[in-house]
C-alpha cells in the first residue's frame, strides 16, 4: 500500500498543494473560449464565403476563391502571429480577441468548403422536383438542400472542431496562458513533466470526446438519407 500512498502524495504535491489545479482550470477555460468563439465566428464568416463562392458576380466569386486559397495555405500559427505582432501590434486589443479572430478567419475557409461539398452532395433532382412543385429557388435550397447538406457536413464539422481545439495549443506564442502553456509551466516547475503533460493530454482527449458527444446529442432524429 505504500506505493498508493506515495502516488497520492505525488498527485497532491503536484496538482493541489501549490494550487496548480486552479491554473489548469483557468487555462482550460481560455482554451474553450478560443475554440468555441473561433468556431462560431468561422461559421458566420464561412457561410458568407460560401455564398461568395457560388455568387454569379465574377469578382465576388474570385475573391471568395482567393480567400480560401490564401487562408488554407497559411499555417494558423503564422496567421496568429501576423495578426498579433503586426496588424494589432500598436493597439490594446486583448490577445484572446486576436486569437479568436485568427481562428475564426482560419476555420471560415474550411467551413466554406465543407458547406460547398455538402451542398454538392445533395441529389440535384430533389431540388429540381421541389422547383416543379412551385417552390422558389431560395425555398427549395432552404427546405430541401440545406437539411440534407447538414447531414453530410456534420462529420466534417466535428473533425474541424476537434482539429481547432488542438490548434489552439499554439496560442502561447502570443502570450496567452492556455491549457498547453499552463501544463508546460507546471511540468517544468514541479520537475514532473511526464505526469503534468500526461494530465494535459488526458484533458484534450476528454474535450475531443465531449465534442463528439455534443454532435451526437444534437443530431436530428430524422435522417434525410434513410
Amino acid at each position: 500500500m505504500r506505493w498508493i500512498s506515495a502516488w497520492a502524495d505525488t498527485l497532491y504535491s503536484t496538482f493541489v498543494a501549490g494550487g496548480a489545479w486552479l491554473s489548469i482550470l483557468r487555462g482550460l477555460g481560455v482554451t474553450l473560449v478560443i475554440t468555441v468563439l473561433g468556431l462560431l465566428l468561422g461559421l458566420a464568416l464561412g457561410s458568407a464565403v460560401y455564398f461568395a463562392l457560388r455568387s454569379r458576380f465574377g469578382p465576388l466569386r474570385l475573391a471568395g476563391r482567393g480567400y480560401v486559397s490564401l487562408v488554407r495555405g497559411t499555417p494558423v500559427l503564422l496567421l496568429l502571429m501576423f495578426l498579433f505582432y503586426v496588424v494589432f501590434a500598436r493597439t490594446r486589443v486583448d490577445a484572446i480577441v486576436v486569437a479568436v479572430l485568427a481562428f475564426g478567419l482560419n476555420t471560415a475557409a474550411y467551413i466554406a468548403k465543407i458547406i460547398e461539398s455538402a451542398v454538392q452532395a445533395v441529389e440535384p433532382g430533389q431540388v429540381m422536383a421541389a422547383r416543379t412543385m412551385g417552390f422558389t429557388a431560395g425555398a427549395a435550397f432552404r427546405l430541401v438542400a440545406v437539411p440534407q447538406a447538414v447531414v453530410f457536413a456534420r462529420p466534417m464539422l466535428q473533425n474541424l472542431a476537434v482539429t481547432t481545439l488542438q490548434w489552439t495549443s499554439v496560442v502561447g506564442y502570443i502570450t496567452i496562458t492556455d491549457l498547453t502553456r499552463v501544463t508546460n509551466n507546471i511540468g517544468g516547475r514541479s520537475a514532473k513533466p511526464f505526469l503534468v503533460l500526461g494530465a494535459g493530454i488526458a484533458l484534450y482527449l476528454a474535450l475531443a470526446y465531449l465534442i463528439g458527444l455534443l454532435f451526437r446529442a444534437t443530431e436530428p432524429k430524422r435522417r434525410w438519407l434513410e
